[in-house]
């Protein structure tokens, strides 16, 4: 007995090395930490279970069947982060590159389809050399079963991947049908063909950093939410963004202990706006103000900064906040805005996040650019996004609420189930000097008229409560009080129900 024992532990410890300890120090050069360091941040401490830790691939052809390292280039089981499970699966790059062959991705499907049948999120360490091509297109298939089982797990429990080395080809399609993507600077990257192919089909001469690193899915692609510094940095936020996350559609999000007083009064907030209309202030002020202890976890920080998106708590519940953000570009919503609010409106949708709206937004961004590059059906998106969540939706427009705009932003029109104002507010089609060109057109040399007639449009439109009056406004509410009065709101909807009519699904404008 004690022998046998004694060959499962050195097993188990063969397995344990990946792909030796001359590759590991390789991997500690890069700045990098092994796959089951990695598992070991993420997780509470001693609650990692490993399954399949002594699978093998089955290739015989290159001369493959004279290496056939235990665990196959990837760790898959489960843990727990703060009490709560999910399932992770962990690339080995010390093992062949941590290459995919049909084994290799049989076990990362094993955990997703637990992952759905348990109802747990998915964490996804990617760090990977890509196919392994000496098994061809059945390594080709395993990604195919991998991105179906990303497809059906999709609104079902949450997919986070952390993309911690190389992502490169077709292993890109799976973190990008995840709901998060984290990177890390300067050690990862993801692109779909890498400098050297770029450089023979296009002339393009570029680095791999330039063409697919965290700076360039942040700031410019969108495909990342998050670009840390470095592995340990990555997992830690990792593990704050779970806390913010139910662990799959059948529940609700975590509820945790507050020590905020709900009724708290902001009396700064009652000058936040400035008096004049074209000065801007910072939205994120109101944001930490309004949330429980000033927590804020931001989603896409880096990127379409004239909208914020992220997580906050109300009375210890997980809100979904949209805010525009008059510091860049006037909060001005365009293509780029609109996309990356539509994304966030809608995974909130899907795990039962309700959605609190700021709005202070003067319309869409003209020009040539956005026309041709179609911001009808990117500004559609977020329109759409709104429209179609049932969530609890309260939406408070602090100045500028203007033209198509204001419809898009949660407006009452959209089922936005509270709606309050500012009384700093200007809800209207337009501006009030855009619209006397139009309406006065005849006087436009008359500077004296014009005047007259921009008090006369401002007295009568530049308030709220015209919109007040037609009941799209529920409430002109004091700025010191919209803490008090969003959890409240949210207070009320805890019970909402709401369905839309039945379909298979709808026809999002793509």
């Amino acid at each position: 007995m004690k022998d046998i024992l004694q060959e499962l532990e050195q097993r188990r410890g063969e397995a344990r090395l990946g792909g030796g300890q001359k590759r590991i120090e390789a991997q500690h050069a890069k700045g990098k930490l092994t796959a089951r360091e990695r598992i070991e941040l993420l997780l509470d401490e001693g609650s990692f279970e490993e399954y399949d830790m002594f699978v093998t691939h089955r290739c015989v052809d290159f001369g493959m069947e004279k290496s056939k390292p235990r665990g196959d280039g990837v760790v898959t089981g489960w843990g727990t982060v703060n009490g709560r499970m999910v399932y992770v699966f962990s690339q080995d790059f010390t093992v062949l590159g941590g290459s995919v062959s049909e084994t290799h991705a049989a076990k990362i499907c094993k955990i997703m389809d637990m992952a759905m049948q348990n109802g747990a999120p998915v964490i996804g360490i990617n760090d990977s050399g890509g196919a392994r091509i000496q098994e061809g297109v059945s390594s080709l298939a395993a990604y195919g079963e991998v991105f179906q089982r990303n497809i059906e797990a999709s609104g079902v429990v949450p997919q986070i991947s952390l993309i911690m080395g190389p992502c490169a080809g077709g292993a890109v399609y799976s973190p990008a049908m995840t709901d998060f993507i984290f990177m890390v600077k300067d050690s990862s990257y993801m692109f779909v063909t890498g400098p050297d192919v770029v450089k023979t089909v296009t002339n393009e001469v570029v680095t791999a950093e330039e063409l697919g690193g965290a700076s360039t899915h942040t700031r410019k692609s969108s495909v990342a939410d998050g670009a840390f510094e470095n592995d340990v940095e990555a997992l830690a936020e990792v593990r704050r963004l779970i806390d913010f996350l139910p662990l799959s559609n059948r529940e609700k999000p975590p509820v945790r202990p507050f020590y905020d007083d709900p009724g708290r009064i902001e009396e700064s907030l009652d000058t936040l706006v400035p008096d004049n209309p074209n000065k801007p202030y910072d939205m994120k002020e109101l944001i930490l103000k309004v949330a429980d202890e000033g927590d804020f976890y931001e989603i896409q920080e880096d990127f379409a900064k004239n909208i914020i998106t992220g997580f906050i708590r109300l009375e210890g519940q997980t809100v979904g906040v949209v805010a525009n953000q008059p510091m860049v570009l006037a909060g001005v919503l365009d293509i780029d805005s609109a996309r990356k609010a539509a994304r966030f409106v809608r995974f909130c949708d899907c795990f039962e996040i309700p959605l609190l709206t700021f709005v202070d937004v003067p319309g869409f961004l003209p020009g040539t650019t956005q026309e041709y590059n179609g911001v009808i059906k990117h500004g559609a998106k977020l329109l759409f996004a709104y429209g179609e969540a049932t969530v609890p939706k309260v939406t408070v427009i602090t100045r500028k609420a203007y033209g198509g705009a204001y419809v898009v932003m949660s407006s009452k029109h959209l089922r936005g189930d509270i709606n309050y104002a500012w009384p700093t507010s200007e809800i209207a089609v337009m501006g009030a000097k855009g619209a006397v060109e139009i309406l006065h057109r005849a006087d436009l040399g008359q500077p004296e008229k014009i005047a007259a007639h921009t008090k006369e449009y401002e007295d009568r439109f530049a308030n709220p409560f015209v919109a007040a009056e037609r009941g799209f406004i529920d409430e002109v509410i004091q700025p010191r009080s919209t803490r008090k009065r969003v959890c409240r709101a949210f207070a009320q909807l805890r019970t909402k129900r709401k369905q839309m009519p039945w379909k298979k699904h709808d026809n999002i404008p793509l």
